[in-house]
């Protein structure tokens, strides 16, 4: 195969006609089988392109046609291989990104001092400052002995960096350079402008210094942007690589290193799992900040819930269904919402107190528009991967659509979160209980999750403060727990009917205002269970406006905003991460009202 010629080249020139221009250009560089890039731009020209000798000469001549650069002359290097996978020509704002529209190069430069001059004064020990004007993952490869670098990461920070210098460098000569002179005619004008009172570019940049000077006084090779990624003193191709992802070049040693994931990272980009989760943790607490100022349920709109009808309900009457599913509202309340026409199915046909119900059939309620109860939107996502997502849950604040609220509850500001996928719950949280709660990403990831909670693999364990002080300080409850609600949907022991439960309870704190924190750990997972199995042993936990002393039942579900909490907190938990394999052991920061 024969050698391909490299040519990179700018000017800076007043430029019309750049549609017409680039649309011939891409019609001759194809036809030449030429690759590259080619930046065109009202303040002129900028180049890197490979192929045949003469397709090379065909694309000079073409350009030194166009009015402004009749005399454009490249700098030339050989390569094995083509360097570039295809050909571009772009229009831009620049052909250099600086962001000053007062920098004109078309119009003025500073000085320019040529290779050979430049050399000899660094022979001759002169008293001059080489300026880097390159980016930092360029300057890697290497740069002249000496030479300050300014440590930027973009040319569009080097006007802040030149501020930074020591003012006793304006009145020294400085020299300039980046790697073929283009950025160094923007810099100079800047630098002038700044007060700098002698400064000088190296003409052509370090590919010309190398062109004619070899590598004296220049340490490492040069940064060039093609797929050869460097070049050496004597412009042969380095054995450097390049980062996919950041544009870094890659020695043997970065090669190697696990960090380096061919097309996807390199050290110098590399996000660990950690960084990236909380990355991520961090911009979807920025999102839920949004979505609940103000909260969704603060304006009022008209509200449609779901209800899905138990097989065991197959035959009866829309008005009996209700009463027996929901017995915390009167049947005189169901009786009047059927009356106002509050129920349809999906097709809006208005389902009646008499409509009989089929099991599996869905009809839809319709709550008239309202301005719901306000909550804590302190919602804290502590673990995030694909398959699972760990929440500390405020208080007050419902989980789910129930009795007043429909749009301020944890799932529907999830949903708005993570639109168009939806989360998951895993398990359940009161509105008046804090602490941890597990959400899966897929249905997939929902049922193994749930699975693990049905078959008692995960330990529980919550923070609680109770009324009174139990004698023992490790002790348990067995009691069953009812299956359907009560009053306000509350729950209490059957010894008949009701469901196997079980909590132990240990003693972290008796405390002299006669109350104990404990530690609560859950055997089962039955609705309100900690708080129903020590409101049955006699020790109600402290701010429950639902399980009362003396065993009473109060008229408050949920609490509102500013209410003495709820002293019971989800504190721990351990299970099996789906995704990984790996036990998850999580724990939430403890409230105030713990310690």
């Amino acid at each position: 195969m024969s050698a391909i010629t490299n040519i990179s080249t700018y000017r800076f020139a007043e430029l019309s006609g750049l549609k017409e221009l680039r649309e011939s250009l891409i019609a001759n560089c194809k036809a030449w089988g030429l690759k590259g890039t080619i930046l065109l731009s009202t303040e002129g020209i900028n180049l890197f392109v490979a192929g045949s000798p003469d397709s090379i000469e065909a694309l000079l001549a073409k350009l030194r046609a166009v009015p402004g650069l009749e005399s454009l002359m490249p700098k030339v290097s050989i390569s094995e291989k083509q360097p570039f996978n295809r050909m571009l020509v772009r229009l831009k704002k620049e052909i250099i990104s600086f962001g000053m529209e007062s920098i004109r190069p078309a119009n003025y430069t500073s000085p320019k001092i040529s290779a050979g001059e430049l050399k000899q004064w660094l022979d001759e020990g002169r008293p001059v400052t080489l300026l880097d004007t390159r980016n930092d993952y360029e300057v890697k490869l290497g740069t002249f002995k000496g030479a300050i670098v300014p440590n930027i990461n973009t040319f569009r920070e080097f006007p802040e960096a030149v501020r930074k210098l020591p003012d006793t460098l304006k009145y020294q000569p400085v020299v300039m350079f980046c790697t073929g002179g283009i950025r160094c005619e923007k810099a100079g004008p800047f630098m002038e402008n700044e007060g700098f009172t002698n400064i000088y570019q190296l003409d052509g940049g370090i590919l010309k210094y190398f062109e004619e000077c070899g590598g004296e006084h220049y340490e490492g090779e040069c940064f060039v942007f093609d797929q050869r990624v460097g070049v050496d003193p004597a412009l042969r191709e380095s054995d450097y690589a390049v980062c996919f992802a950041c544009q870094a070049p890659l020695d043997s040693a970065d090669q190697e290193d696990p960090r380096h994931v061919v097309g996807a990272s390199c050290p110098r980009c590399f996000v660990s799992a950690p960084e990236k989760m909380l990355e991520k943790i961090s911009q979807r607490h920025e999102a839920i900040k949004f979505q609940t100022s103000p909260l969704p349920g603060s304006i009022a709109a008209e509200n449609r819930r779901p209800l899905n009808i138990p097989a065991a309900h197959d035959g009866k009457t829309l008005l009996e269904t209700l009463a027996s599913l929901f017995p915390q509202i009167s049947e005189i309340e169901w009786q009047e919402r059927c009356n106002d026409g509050r129920f349809q199915n999906y097709g809006g046909v208005v389902r009646g107190r008499d409509h009989v119900v089929r099991g599996g059939e869905r009809v839809i309620q319709i709550f008239p528009s309202n301005i719901e109860p306000s909550v804590s939107a302190d919602i804290r996502i502590l673990h995030e991967d694909e398959a699972i997502v760990v929440i500390q849950k405020p208080a007050p604040l419902p989980m789910h659509a129930c009795g007043r609220f429909h749009r301020n509850t944890l799932q529907h500001i999830l949903n708005l979160v993570y639109a168009p996928k939806y989360p998951r719950p895993v398990h359940r949280l009161d509105a008046n209980t804090t602490g941890l709660v597990v959400f899966a990403r897929t249905r997939h990831f929902c049922r193994l999750l749930q699975k693990q909670f049905v078959d008692g693999t995960v330990e529980k364990k919550y923070i609680v403060r109770i009324m009174g002080h139990p004698p023992d300080d490790i002790f348990f409850s067995d009691a069953p727990i009812s299956l359907e609600p009560d009053l306000l949907g509350s729950r209490y022991v059957d010894e008949l009917d009701g469901l196997p439960s079980r909590t132990d309870f240990q003693v972290i704190k008796r405390c002299t205002d006669n109350t104990t924190l404990l530690e609560a750990k859950l055997g089962t997972g039955r609705t309100n269970q900690i708080r129903v199995h020590l409101w049955q042993l006699g020790y109600p936990v402290v701010g429950d406006a639902t399980y009362l002393s003396n065993h009473q039942i109060g008229d408050t579900q949920t609490l509102s905003l500013g209410d003495p909490p709820l002293q019971l907190h989800a504190w721990k938990l351990s299970l099996r991460n789906p995704l990984s394999g790996e036990i998850m052991n999580l724990e939430a920061s403890r409230p105030v009202w713990s310690f």
